[in-house]
Order: structure tokens, then sequence, then C-alpha cells
């Protein structure tokens, strides 16, 4: 029987992606447009204030494509935090032309063994609890191991993930500069086992660590992937130019 790892859990994560009416906003008066945007920028503006206060973070994103419009990723310390945000949202009169396109819950996740200086210690708790980068390109994915017959990430020795894994971070490091990864766990939440989303300011940089990262085993072998969610850093400021008719 193959050994299961033990995993640290931090801050929830929600990824909230909505597609915009713009049939029905367009036919909104003026006016209401305006508090529409105001409130919400309110609302950011109190997520600004939890996140200097170090109990969560946010980024909101423009998606490219016909996915979705914007992108929100909430990081909480619990679940009934994101829960109310989430209806905040639904409830706000922005929140009246933002249906939902797709959403995937999980939480930060660090194994035990990559948490060598022990759970309390400031490096640990600022993986576990990570100020989400303010870049200028997101993409995020959901993705799970294979659990197929005699390729089954499930049923390897530990030990043998444990290298398939190093290999995967060496690559991982190699765009230590240029991207920013965090990945938060799923499994038994959601569809899929994890999700990861990358930062960079240098949007070829997306493109060029999935692409190498496909040739390591741990993904050639036993990765699979879901949609690709690929968005443009929105500040609450740029909201007003960003809706505006």
């Amino acid at each position: 029987m193959a050994e299961a790892v033990e995993t640290l859990e931090g801050w929830y994560c929600l990824h909230d992606l909505r597609t915009i009416d713009w049939s029905l906003w367009k036919q909104t008066a003026i006016e209401k447009r305006k508090q529409a945007i105001e409130e919400f920028q309110q609302l950011l503006s109190d997520c600004e204030h939890v996140e200097e206060q170090e109990v969560g973070s946010h980024v909101m994103h423009q998606v490219i494509g016909q996915k979705a419009d914007l992108m929100f990723m909430f990081l909480r310390p619990t679940v009934d935090a994101l829960m109310e945000l989430e209806t905040t949202i639904n409830k706000s009169q922005l929140g009246e032309f933002l249906k939902p396109a797709y959403s995937y819950f999980s939480v930060v996740e660090l194994t035990k063994d990559r948490a060598r200086r022990g759970e309390d210690s400031p490096a640990v708790q600022a993986r576990l609890k990570p100020i989400l980068p303010k870049w200028r390109y997101m993409s995020f994915y959901p993705m799970s191991r294979r659990r197929f017959q005699d390729e089954n990430w499930f049923t390897l020795d530990k030990d043998e993930r444990k290298g398939l894994l190093y290999e995967h971070s060496k690559t991982g490091r190699k765009y230590a500069h240029k991207v920013r990864q965090v990945t938060t766990g799923s499994v038994g939440f959601d569809e899929w086992e994890w999700a990861v989303s990358l930062f960079t300011d240098d949007v070829l940089q997306l493109k060029k660590i999935v692409y190498e990262m496909r040739f390591d085993e741990a993904s050639a072998r036993y990765g699979l992937f879901g949609d690709f969610y690929i968005g443009k850093y929105l500040t609450k400021e740029a909201l007003n130019n960003y809706l505006s008719l």
C-alpha cells in the first residue's frame, strides 16, 4: 500500500469567474451604472484592507477569450469568510450583471516534507498564507494525477513520487524570477485535485513554463489538466474604464 503524503493547510481559496451581461448593462441608466461601479470599488477597497491586515488576499483579472470576462482569486482564513465575500458580490449592484461562468474551491497546502523549518516558521507561514502577486498576467488551471491501471500516481511508492516531484520542481526553479506559482489542494473539495495559479509580467512565460514542464515525467505520464484561464490584472481604478460604454 502506497503511503499518503501529510500536508499542512493554510488559507482557503476561491477562484470566481464571471461573465458580464453587457446587453443589460448597456440598457441600465448611467447613474445606476456609476453607483454599481463605485459600490464595487468600495468592496475591493475593503478587500485591500483585509490584505493590509494580512488576513487574506485577492486579485482581479480581465479574462482573454470567451470563457469569462472577470476572474477573481480570493484567499481567506475560513470557508465562512469566502462564502460571505461571494454572497456580498452576488448581492451588490454590479452583481446583478455578473453571471457565474466557473468557480473552484480549494485550500493552500504544503507537504510536511517541504516544511523543514517547522509549521510555525515565518517562511512556512508565508507559503501557507500568501499575498497574491499583483503582476500583469495570471493563468489558472485545475489538474489531477492520473489513476489508470499501471499509470496510477497514488500507487507509486512515496520516494518515487518524491523523486518525480523533485525533477518537476527543478524545471519550475528555472522560472523563479519570471513566474510565481500558488498551488492549492482540492481533493474532496472540487472536481479536480489541485488548482494551479501562475503569475507573470510576461505572458509568454506562462506558455514556456507549462510547455517545458510537460516533458517532466510527473506531467508527461501522470498529469491531467483542465481548462486554462488567462487574465490581465485589473485594478479597482481600471474597473471604471473597463465597464465604461
